[in-house]
């Protein structure tokens, strides 16, 4: 479900159709996550790390209202859900993009997300099914401790998507942290944003 922003009542006309000019409207952060007490609490309920900080990316999104604008032929809309298109490694060594339906519980997200990847392990190519706009692009580096990141994008393509990415986790004195990049349309999300969801996203990690 979503509904139409009115753009004349919006606090945010202005800055919307300032940055929805632009070729490259996005702009984006590469910071550093601690993930020490993530991970173990992941092993402790037997859910893979992966689907386990998806879950806790998840929850951020859909609580802070920003993340869950879309643009749709010039128009804003704010959908009641957002769920994830996370690209899946096969055998091959290619990937597909899938679709992780999103789910408060982790029990039934885990079981969601371990379904979508033995589809997409067992599809060729690379879209493997229709999409909505209501995603986030979500995709893991494991073999990378990157400290920037880019996205390869068209700019003609009309795409309002955050796009999250995860690198390598490494481990210091019992510590574990891994770098974490995330792209906003400036149209939709500013620096303040993208703050108050990494601030949530930390706490979750932690809790």
């Amino acid at each position: 479900m979503k509904q139409k922003l009115s753009r004349d009542t919006w606090n945010r006309k202005e800055h919307f159709h300032f940055f929805s000019q632009m070729e490259e409207p996005f702009f984006g952060v590469t910071i550093v996550i601690d993930c020490t007490i993530a991970y173990a609490k992941s092993k402790e309920l037997g859910t893979t790390f992966f689907t386990y900080y998806l879950h806790k990316t998840l929850i951020a999104i859909n609580a802070i209202e920003s993340f869950r604008y879309r643009i749709i032929e010039d128009e804003v809309y704010l959908f009641d859900q957002i769920d994830a298109s996370a690209t899946i490694l096969r055998d091959d060594k290619t990937f597909g993009f899938s679709l992780m339906k999103y789910d408060k519980n982790l029990t039934e997200f885990s079981e969601i997300t371990k379904s979508e990847i033995e589809r997409v392990k067992k599809s060729t190519g690379l879209v493997t099914r229709d999409f909505e706009i209501n995603l986030i692009h979500f995709s893991a580096l494991p073999w990378i401790h990157f400290t920037a990141y880019s996205h390869a994008r068209s700019f003609k393509w009309p795409d309002s998507c955050p796009k999250i990415s995860f690198g390598k986790m490494i481990s210091d004195n019992n510590k574990k942290t891994m770098p974490m990049s995330i792209h906003v349309h400036h149209g939709l999300v500013d620096g303040y944003h993208v703050g108050e969801f990494i601030d949530l996203f930390q706490k979750l990690m932690n809790s």
